[in-house]
């Protein structure tokens, strides 16, 4: 009898499917309303290589594009790389391997990896951004935002890594040091491109509500993006040292107006009390340094809500425009210069915050919305105290009436523009020309793409600009405009920029006329699945935003880019630390597969570690289990393909097998369905056993076997796809069993023999009782009412009505 081999099954169906074009993707008008476009985060490239972490990825995603072939949908699968970014430039920096070189070998790397995974893509469709072919189109996309005065350059402070020679995002500032190469940062006044999402800001935030999202995830989002309705109210400041009293304000912004008269000390950012200096207030000594110390902290430390307060004294004083009560003014970190107006009205009474700072400062309290508090602070609605003329005035009118008369209603957000300019070598250049007569000018778009030259060393240029600046002969340009001296810019994108269409690009990877033909992006988006388990805000909103803009120019039809999100937990190291090569704990999956495990036994395993939106630890012996299970399964069908043609047995034993492959497909598709990978393996696993109990009075071989063991193989398929398709061969069959029909569970045998029924009266259990689960309404609630316990409970009460909740419960209402 044969042996299971995956080192022989697997690479030989890897070459069949990829010699049939099993898995390429076909726009076909017919099947239109058939079409799932199923896909994951595409990965960053990285010398590393994937380890297991990353095949919990695409593991997830493959299997279910596989499980929906079978469901005779047109899928699109396919996969590309994030190739642009710092990794891969200071590996270029150190070795002197340019960029370029890097890339492609460890592209080839992952492919190899992913191909012998065995994954279910359509390899014509692959793209890499960093692939003058692909880049060209972004650059493309920038000059459309140009356009339409969404890309944009200005002087803003950002922080930077004199190390590295670039500006960084505030989530890479860890404890002011740069999150690669824990250098000590500052901030630095640049001029800088953006992009204006905050113009689409109110967009992003309402398409979330249609979304098949992780609802933590569209949190996250709302968060970003900060929404918040309010009031501007002017407060009058004395005592600022270097001006005329009475004749400086500052305006505060507050999504609670009605508390106005409660606020007793103004708090102002450390980025407003610098711009107070500058524009000539002599401030002490002790709040320019704390002003200095805290700006030297990222927002997002800052923000954090287990650190105690700290603020200083300003001795400036304010004037509480209800009141009239002298406030003093404190300059804080927890206050954030670009949010609102930079300055906060402290009412610590109904403010969690501010009643910190209060406490810590020994700060007055005030109370002015009457309702009972759950700790220290009350927020919730209620009437106006200690609030002059709005004494007694529920909080919602007080908050529109103060508004009115004291203050102007306005809207803010969190959400910022997205600073896009990278001072690195390895990015898609930004393709404008800086003139000194005609200013900035893109570069006309026949001229892309604007391709990256090849320079001496990687680092930056010294003078606060990319390696670019060194390429003197692709510096210099004509002027498009007035065919004068000018220069290119020598920044270039973040790489955001370059993952937030790839997708689109995916429906036509080929063109070189378009971006994406409006045709075949319209018939495979939106996104049906989109699988990942990074970017739960910044790549996920960029898209969304991209996406919004060429809806906006009718380039493609869909406003939102992604339908349903799949958010993966990771697999960590068996300590339950993350995995990385610095660490030495990464597992390479080509090892296991060539250890003799194979691709299926570690993609099952990555499927039946746990939950897939949670974190799981990797147990080195855990696949061994998987394995076991699959080589029962081979062995099961290699003996009965041995006795085929063996008469029928008894047929008792017959509805027995017929039941356990049933139940187990009907578990498998509701659970494939909503992702329940772990126990629709498991249900396989016990499926699996309990065949080999009736293997024993039920000899193997006979048409019913046959039957029941290419169901098992059916649903095995999306999960062991090379075991699968090599035993639906062996079976007979010539199809590929990837796009052979899932079967459909016979309800008759699925239905379990004894259930058992909940038995509630007024909503709470009292008991239970087990019935055959062909039993009637009446029939269970007869046996209800003769249980003991609820005999008990309905003695002397009036039964009012009965619900019954078909198989599961009886509540009996009475009074």
């Amino acid at each position: 009898m044969k042996r299971y081999d995956p080192k022989s099954i697997e690479p030989k169906w890897q070459e069949n499917w990829e010699k049939t074009n099993l898995y390429k993707a076909v726009e076909d008008p017919s099947r239109k309303e058939d079409k799932a476009y199923v896909i994951d985060m595409f990965p960053y490239p990285s010398g590393a290589g994937l380890h297991v972490g990353h095949v919990r990825n695409f593991s997830i995603s493959d299997t279910y594009a596989l499980y929906l072939r079978q469901r005779g949908r047109n899928v699109l699968r396919t996969v590309g790389f994030d190739a642009f970014g710092l990794p891969t430039e200071n590996y270029a920096i150190k070795t002197g391997i340019s960029p370029q070189e890097a890339t492609a070998q460890n592209v080839e790397n992952f492919r190899t990896q992913l191909k012998k995974l065995g994954m279910s893509y359509d390899w014509s469709r692959e793209v890499i951004t960093t692939d003058p072919s692909y880049y060209r189109w972004t650059q493309w996309i920038f000059l459309q935002l140009f356009k339409n005065g969404l890309a944009y350059q200005k002087e803003n402070p950002q922080w930077w890594c004199e190390h590295d020679q670039t500006v960084l995002a505030d989530e890479q500032v860890i404890n002011g040091r740069c999150w690669r190469c824990e250098n000590p940062v500052v901030k630095k006044s640049l001029k800088q491109w953006f992009f204006k999402i905050t113009a689409y800001a109110d967009d992003l935030l309402e398409g979330l509500d249609d979304l098949d999202w992780p609802e933590k995830i569209k949190t996250m989002q709302r968060n970003w993006i900060g929404k918040s309705v309010g009031a501007e109210i002017d407060f009058k400041l004395k005592n600022v040292q270097g001006h005329e009293d009475d004749k400086f304000n500052v305006k505060v912004f507050t999504t609670r107006a009605d508390t106005l008269g409660g606020a007793t000390f103004l708090v102002i950012s450390p980025e407003l009390a610098d711009q107070w200096i500058d524009n000539g207030w002599d401030a002490s000594k002790e709040v320019k340094d704390y002003v200095e110390s805290s700006m030297k902290r990222s927002e997002i430390e800052r923000q954090e809500t287990d650190r105690s307060k700290t603020g200083v004294d300003t001795g400036i004083h304010a004037i509480n425009p209800i009141s009239n009560a002298k406030m003093p003014v404190w300059v804080a970190d927890y206050v954030l210069g670009g949010y609102g107006t930079g300055a906060i009205m402290a009412v610590p009474a109904h403010d969690q915050r501010d009643y910190d700072f209060a406490k810590q400062f020994d700060l007055p309290i005030v109370e002015v919305v009457e309702g009972e508090k759950e700790g220290d602070v009350y927020t919730g609605e209620g009437k106006l105290i200690n609030s002059g003329k709005y004494d007694g005035i529920q909080s919602s009118e007080a908050r529109e009436k103060i508004t009115v008369e004291l203050g102007e209603e306005k809207i803010n957000y969190k959400m910022r523009d997205w600073l896009i300019s990278r001072q690195r070598y390895w990015g898609a250049p930004i393709p404008v020309i800086h003139c000194e007569k005609c200013g900035v000018v893109p570069v006309p778009e026949h001229q892309l793409p604007v391709e990256l030259p090849q320079v001496k060393s990687y680092a930056p240029s010294g003078d606060g600009r990319s390696a670019l600046a060194t390429a003197t002969d692709w510096l210099h340009v004509d002027c498009p405009e007035c065919g004068g001296k000018a220069e290119r810019e020598t920044d270039t994108m973040d790489g955001y920029a370059c993952s937030s269409w790839y997708f689109l690009r995916y429906t036509d990877a080929n063109n070189d006329k378009v971006a994406f033909s409006k045709e075949k992006a319209d018939y495979w988006m939106p996104v049906d699945v989109y699988v990942g388990g990074d970017h739960a805000v910044a790549h996920l909103l960029y898209a969304r935003f991209w996406n919004m803009f060429l809806n906006d120019r009718k380039m493609v039809d869909v406003r939102e880019p992604f339908k349903g999100l799949r958010y993966n937990g990771y697999i960590l190291a068996e300590d339950g630390t993350k995995m990385s090569k610095s660490k030495g704990n990464v597992v390479d999956p080509v090892d296991l597969i060539d250890q003799g495990y194979g691709a299926d036994s570690v993609r099952m395993y990555e499927l039946f570690i746990g939950p897939y939106e949670q974190d799981s630890n990797w147990n080195p012996t855990g696949i061994d289990g998987c394995k076991r299970f699959l080589n029962r399964v081979f062995t099961l069908v290699q003996e009965h393909i041995d006795a085929k043609g063996s008469a029928a047995g008894d047929s008792a034993l017959e509805t027995a097998l017929a039941s356990a492959t049933h139940k187990a497909l009907k578990k498998v598709t509701v659970d494939t369905e909503k992702f329940s990978f772990n126990t629709a393996i498991a249900a396989m696993m016990e499926a699996v056993n309990e065949m080999y109990k009736l293997k024993v009075d039920l000899p193997v071989g006979s048409i019913e076997w046959d039957q029941n063991i290419k169901i098992l193989v059916l649903m095995l398929a999306p999960y062991a796809p090379h075991l699968a398709e090599e035993l639906w061969q062996q079976l007979g069959e010539t199809e590929s069993v990837h796009i052979s029909q899932w079967p459909e569970f016979n309800p008759d045998l699925v239905q379990d023999e004894i259930i058992t029924i909940v038995l509630q009266i007024n909503g709470k259990v009292r008991a239970s009782i087990e019935v055959p689960a062909d039993s009637t309404q009446d029939e269970i609630s007869k046996l209800a009412q003769g249980n003991e316990n609820i005999v008990r409970h309905l003695e002397g009460k009036e039964l009012v009505k009965t619900i019954y909740v078909a198989g599961k419960l009886v509540n009996f209402v009475v009074k």
